[in-house]
């Protein structure tokens, strides 16, 4: 069953547009990002985000839709500054936008990930709290002691995109933030607008980088 739930966040949907040139230029939001997230501490620095499963303005593959497995993409980043402590993922549908531009589906959130972490393996299990490998036994990411949590749509668990066939692919943006502390945020038990505002309030002085990738999909024709 595909359930579809749609929630409004203040700031990380106003990176839409940048987000969707960013296919073509990523450049091109370097300094818009820096305005949102920089706090007054310099330029954003962007960072390389990629998947084996799928290159950047590609296909996603059905493996990783909701009308195949729903396994979570294998992701890997570098060009992340020294002074990373934790990062955040976001994944959202930038095109099932609706009303004034600032509602959109989340389709994953990981946050708390180490700063000693470069890569997310294929198919993470569901659950509130995730263990990655690479990770400090503590759960850390440096100071504060973070744990990795998630959190998407539907549930604490990656969730495939499901755009329709019958329409043109939409865009799944995958945004990662590298900060300069760690992300301590509970989530509100299944509410996702209020733990994906809680997380960027948390997070958006503290940006020092973002990579982005995006992966395109629709489900096939019946």
């Amino acid at each position: 069953m595909t359930r579809t739930v749609t929630v409004v966040t203040r700031g990380v949907v106003a990176l839409t547009a940048l987000v969707l040139s960013a296919a073509t230029s990523l450049q091109a939001q370097a300094p818009a990002a820096a305005r949102s997230g920089g706090g007054g501490r310099g330029a954003i620095r962007i960072m390389t985000l990629t998947s084996s499963a799928f290159r950047d303005g590609g296909m996603i593959p059905e493996k990783h839709a909701q009308a195949g497995r729903d396994v979570s993409p294998a992701l890997t980043w570098s060009g992340q500054p020294d002074s990373v402590v934790s990062y955040v993922l976001l994944v959202h549908d930038a095109d099932a936008v609706t009303g004034d531009g600032t509602t959109d589906t989340m389709h994953w959130m990981v946050w708390g990930i180490p700063g000693s972490v470069t890569a997310l393996p294929e198919g993470l299990p569901q659950g509130t709290t995730l263990t990655i490998p690479g990770m400090p036994a503590t759960a850390s990411g440096g100071r504060g002691g973070a744990t990795v949590r998630q959190l998407s749509v539907s549930g604490p668990y990656y969730r495939g995109p499901a755009a329709p066939s019958t329409g043109p692919a939409h865009h799944y943006v995958f945004e990662l933030y590298a900060l300069d502390i760690n992300i301590n945020v509970q989530a509100a038990g299944q509410q996702t607008l209020p733990t994906r505002e809680a997380v960027w309030d948390a997070m958006k002085t503290h940006i020092r980088a973002k990579g982005t990738l995006v992966g395109l999909y629709r489900r096939p024709a019946p």
